[in-house]
């Protein structure tokens, strides 16, 4: 990927504005355009969508090959096709906007939700590389495929990587962690303890005052991190709350696809105080009816955040053991291991840099 010269235009799709740009070789070739969404006007919308790639277009060092980016569900993302969003209420009764763009561009448009395609570049040239590099330095024959990749924002988002493979699933509906349950309040679903609101609801309530009040989670972070106090409490609470809900939403994840994690999103900066209590969870027990314990997952889970559990995951239980009836010896690693991580690209780049593989991986099955 870092070597092909092929450019593709990109769209960082927000409620209240668009920012576009274009990419080669997995780097930005062009300055950032931003542009209004008007989300509230389907016209005025579209007018932006086409106006910002056409800037974008008459910058690149090279025609575009493909136009390839982000954008929210629900959607039929295959067809180009975008549903009733929420933050854009102008999209309603179905819009073909991958068709849309694809007759006034005149090349392949692909679309797809945030979350996968943040999954997607990490897995590429993120997390999943950077510790397959490190196993590798230290010796280990333990290597990883997969990655599910959640951000944590404006809400819970989420996506599946499976032997370098983006999984969709049938209906572009794959790695929606938002919509399992909440372990601290099941009525809910887990996005509502796995986000910016979350992170305000509890500093409130455990602070005593009302909601509006209360500071974004990057304050809230500050004040966690600062000297002991009641307000302190209240955020640090905070915080371990939202570890324990996206802890035991991962877990439920883990047990069926088994990869490694990476987090991503505004509150990703406070993964100093979330990430002890998401892999405690993690690593916690279900109690048996005769007493007994069984641990919530089969495979040991490390914070890679941690120097400590970082070194630990890569030197594993790596042994040497001889093949029966010769004198072979085969590297072996007993201990079945993964690991969460914070994005090592940074949500924006590895959305980008998912989009931009997404599309040349597409054309060149074409």
């Amino acid at each position: 990927m870092n070597s092909d010269h092929r450019v593709v235009l990109t769209l960082d799709a927000g409620g209240t504005s668009f920012r576009f740009s274009a990419m080669r070789g997995g780097v930005a070739v062009s300055n950032t355009i931003v542009l209004p969404s008007n989300g509230d006007d389907l016209q005025a919308c579209l007018k932006s969508i086409v106006e910002g790639f056409r800037q974008v277009e008459a910058k690149c060092p090279a025609p575009p090959v493909a136009i390839s980016f982000a954008f929210p569900g629900p959607a039929d993302y295959p067809k180009g096709i975008i549903g009733d969003l929420n933050n854009l209420p102008a999209f309603r009764g179905g819009i073909a906007l991958g068709p849309m763009l694809e007759e006034k561009f005149g090349i392949p448009v692909f679309i797809n939700n945030d979350g996968d395609l943040f999954a997607y570049g990490e897995a590429i040239a993120g997390l999943l590389p950077h510790i397959n590099d490190l196993l590798e330095k230290v010796g280990s024959p333990k290597r990883f495929k997969n990655l599910i990749g959640v951000t944590l924002g404006t809400g819970f988002g989420g996506g599946i990587v499976r032997a370098g493979e983006l999984f969709l699933g049938d209906n572009s509906l794959s790695g929606e962690v938002w919509l399992l349950r909440n372990k601290v309040d099941p009525k809910m679903n887990a996005e509502e303890g796995a986000c910016i609101r979350a992170v305000r609801r509890v500093y409130a309530q455990q602070a005593g005052i009302p909601f509006q009040s209360a500071p974004d989670p990057k304050t809230i972070a500050q004040i966690a991190h600062g000297p002991k106090s009641p307000s302190q409490e209240a955020a640090m609470e905070a915080y371990r709350g939202l570890g324990e809900v996206v802890g035991d939403a991962l877990g439920q994840v883990l047990t069926l696809l088994d990869g490694l994690v990476v987090i991503g999103g505004g509150i990703s900066g406070g993964h100093k105080l979330f990430l002890p209590p998401l892999v405690a969870e993690l690593n916690s027990h279900y109690q048996q009816p005769n007493g007994n314990k069984l641990r919530r997952l089969a495979s040991k889970v490390f914070n890679f955040e941690d120097a400590e559990q970082l070194a630990d995951f890569l030197k594993g239980e790596t042994r040497e053991i001889v093949v029966p009836g010769s004198q072979r010896k085969i590297c072996y690693d007993p201990l079945p291991r993964l690991g969460v991580g914070i994005s090592r690209l940074g949500t924006s780049e590895a959305v980008a840099i998912g989009a931009y593989a997404f599309a040349l991986k597409k054309l060149d099955q074409c």
